[in-house]
């Protein structure tokens, strides 16, 4: 009995710190995230292109002092003033 209580409660564990990390649920396309794209020719800073998630929009990467640069689709390119942890968006 005492082993199936640590058993379940590791478990429970192991799934906390797996969506409180973010990856399990950005994996799944529940949660929007963005990647690091290559620079347009001609154009200056960090560029990321950011998707939507199943439950929530695109990240806005604003606060983090980038500018949009438009839509392609569902798919939103912002351009960065300083490279910035893509994941985090």
């Amino acid at each position: 009995m005492l082993l199936k209580i640590l058993l379940a409660t590791a478990a429970v564990a192991a799934v906390l710190f797996a969506v409180k990390d973010g990856r399990m649920l950005e994996e799944a396309g529940l949660v929007g995230s963005c990647s690091s794209v290559a620079t347009p020719a001609g154009q200056t800073g960090f560029w990321h292109a950011c998707r939507p998630g199943k439950l929530e929009g695109r990240p806005d990467l604003a606060l983090k002092s980038c500018v949009s640069e438009g839509t392609s689709g569902e798919v939103e390119y912002w351009r960065c003033p300083a490279r910035i942890d893509a994941r985090s968006g």
